[in-house]
């Protein structure tokens, strides 16, 4: 006669259920055994007491390669399904971030602006006025150092519009002051023939004429007799046939 059906539940009693844990561990462990010689199977079994011993048994000589294997059969393609998700839900996270950041910087912008500053506390407005104080302090130094950069940059083109016009100045002198030994050298040259030209005319005008030697009063109808002479020697000698030369009056 055949035993009867064992009914599944926890055995109450502490020695029967050590008793039968043993048992049935150890035909387990022979089990798995087996299955792996007859079908040539990677085993893996692991069992833990109530008493948290630790009982295992594997086919290979390496328990973790095969639960590596395990885990990645198991796990590996819920990760690669959930992945598309994980990502939609960070760039979701990041375009949040990213909305936030950019209102506030809107915010911020009006505020300098001197909009929407009624919800700001006293705090927030003293921040905002120091804030723009230093903004106002930079931008008044910009503004110097470029108006001294550009002072600068003037008097470097003064000083070179001065040095040109020195230099100018200088070559002007210069050729006017050659220009004067020119005309002088030319003056003195014209000057001597003009002397030698107005010395030989005057000699010509001595022989041609004589001076008288006249009394100045002026006598009408009376004849001095020392000028009557003379103007009578005068024409005496323009007459004579040595000096070529009869006035148009006598011919």
């Amino acid at each position: 006669m055949g035993r009867g059906r064992v009914e599944l539940k926890r055995i109450e009693n502490k020695i029967n259920r050590q008793v039968t844990f043993a048992k049935r561990r150890n035909g387990l462990l022979k089990k798995a055994y087996e299955l792996s010689v007859l079908c040539d199977a990677e085993v893996s079994l692991i069992v833990f007491s109530n008493r948290g011993k630790l009982y295992e048994f594997c086919s290979t000589s390496n328990m973790l390669k095969t639960l590596d294997r395990y885990q990645k059969c198991s796990y590996g393609s819920i990760e690669v399904n959930n992945k598309p998700a994980k990502e939609l839900e960070n760039s979701y996270r990041e375009y949040l971030k990213l909305k936030g950041r950019y209102e506030n910087l809107q915010l911020q912008q009006r505020n300098l602006l001197g909009e929407d500053l009624g919800p700001l506390n006293s705090k927030e407005l003293e921040q905002l006025e120091r804030q723009l104080d230093g903004s106002l302090k930079q931008v008044r130094c910009i503004k110097t150092q470029y108006m001294l950069d550009q002072l600068t940059d003037l008097q470097g083109k003064e000083h070179m519009l001065l040095e040109a016009n020195r230099a100018l100045s200088i070559k002007l002198e210069d050729m006017i002051g050659v220009r004067s030994q020119h005309i002088g050298g030319a003056w003195e040259g014209g000057g001597d023939q003009q002397n030698v030209a107005y010395g030989h005319h005057q000699t010509q005008s001595q022989g041609l004429f004589q001076s008288l030697e006249c009394d100045p009063t002026l006598q009408i109808g009376y004849n001095h007799p020392v000028c009557s002479e003379q103007m009578a020697v005068t024409t005496q000698g323009q007459t004579q046939p040595g000096n070529g030369y009869i006035p148009g009056w006598m011919l």
